[in-house]
């Protein structure tokens, strides 16, 4: 019987192709953070079931990989709850494992850290284009720093990161849960429905104004609540870094000053970042980012050629806290790799030379000859055996993203090495 040899569900290969794109993007951002000072660190890909599932995960929650225990007998008693059976689970994300990692080495680690994660996670989603159940997830964070420059700093770096992987023409938005908690509260939502009310709110871009009045409408508020709601936020949308301060101030008068003058700070940088790069930001009082630990500043990076955002993250002062029994401040930014990686061309350049020895030729001349175009070209140099037609082995070499060849021959008894001859329209009188 033929087996099935598809991944398995909601998984999938990656054809040389595909991964050099994501090389290419992976060191290209990596490259751009070692420059800020971000180092990489490692973590399990399992975690205690007890830590992914503390709360802060919001929805991702649901979607845990639970792991059995050791050791269980073949059957269970009836009735048995799950928990009794799981003890670890695949990690979802990387914030999380890097809380734990922090709780357990941070006396080996500098003040403020920077730390870079790239590594896959698992979410038990259901399959779709676009979406999997094992992606790559790209974080940087910055712990110890308990003012503005944490922020400031990691939307710099991520936007120069972004532009390195040739993601030009992004747009910053910006937010604090700090000033969502006071709007909250000064339009008068009740605490019990404030959870339901920021994720209705954060469906502003999507669904309208229309679509937003509606479904606070069904979660039970009064008209004259989601109308305050609408006007403070309309009140403060477009307005400029040198501004925002002052319409905060008057928008809000509970709002404390420590959130005003942090978020003036942010736009300020942000203000003279645009000014040299090739991107834009707003202030967006409806930006609120779904998971539950976030305690400050919130943003995302969005691109026009794609719906979701590209990058994303925010200030977490008190998921380590869980970790060492006391809070430390924390900011954390995750790109969107897949994302990123789909709005790439797949198109492979490889950047390689191919070494195309006839069956004649020794073994050891056909690696002495590779080596020697080894020392004279950059980029990969590859021994390959002629083999077929020769205009047809150049059309496969092209399509697999080799940019030139040097043939090895057997002439008069001895081995010959031919020039190095471009592949394309420069190969055709080979």
């Amino acid at each position: 019987m033929r087996i099935d040899n598809s991944p398995a569900r909601g998984m999938r290969d990656l054809l040389p192709a595909d991964v050099a794109v994501r090389d290419h993007v992976l060191e290209s951002i990596s490259a751009v953070y070692r420059r800020f000072g971000y180092q990489r660190i490692e973590t399990p890909a399992l975690e205690d079931i007890g830590r992914l599932q503390s709360g802060e995960g919001a929805d991702n929650e649901k979607l845990i990989y639970e792991v059995l225990r050791r050791g269980l007998p073949p059957e269970v008693a009836a009735g048995t709850p799950l928990r009794d059976l799981v003890d670890l689970g695949l990690r979802y994300d990387l914030t999380v494992p890097l809380t734990r990692f922090y709780g357990h080495n941070h006396a080996q680690l500098p003040m403020p850290f920077r730390s870079l994660q790239v590594g896959p996670v698992w979410r038990a989603e259901r399959p779709q284009r676009g979406r999997y159940r094992q992606f790559y997830q790209c974080d940087i964070d910055m712990i110890g720093e308990p003012g503005v420059l944490a922020e400031a700093e990691l939307i710099e770096a991520t936007s120069l990161a972004l532009a390195a992987v040739g993601l030009d023409g992004t747009m910053i938005r910006l937010s604090d849960r700090r000033y969502l908690t006071a709007l909250a509260s000064d339009c008068g939502v009740p605490e019990s429905l404030r959870d339901a009310f920021f994720i209705v709110l954060d469906r502003l871009d999507r669904a309208g104004w229309e679509g937003v009045r509606r479904e606070l409408a069904e979660l039970g508020l009064p008209l004259a609540v989601i109308a305050a709601v609408e006007e403070k936020i309309r009140g403060l949308e477009g307005v400029p870094a040198d501004k925002l301060a002052a319409a905060l101030a008057a928008t809000l008068p509970g709002l404390p000053d420590p959130v005003i003058s942090d978020l003036a700070a942010t736009a300020s940088c942000l203000d003279r970042l645009a000014a040299e790069r090739s991107l834009s930001w707003r202030f967006d009082p409806s930006l609120v980012r779904g998971m539950g630990y976030y305690t400050g500043q919130v943003f995302e990076v969005v691109h026009p050629d794609m719906a979701s955002s590209v990058a994303g993250g925010g200030r977490y002062d008190k998921l380590i806290g869980r970790s060492l029994g006391h809070d430390v401040p924390a900011c954390g930014f995750s790109i969107g790799f897949e994302r990123i990686v789909d709005l790439l061309s797949q198109e492979q350049v490889r950047d390689a030379v191919a070494v195309l020895v006839e069956a004649e030729v020794p073994v050891a001349d056909a690696l002495e000859a590779a080596r020697e175009v080894r020392s004279e070209q950059p980029g990969v140099v590859e021994t390959v055996r002629r083999s077929g037609k020769f205009g047809a082995q150049l059309k496969r070499l092209e399509l697999a993203g080799f940019k030139g060849f040097v043939v090895v021959s057997v002439e008069d008894g001895g081995t010959v090495r031919g020039e190095l001859r471009g592949l394309g329209g420069d190969a055709g009188g080979a």
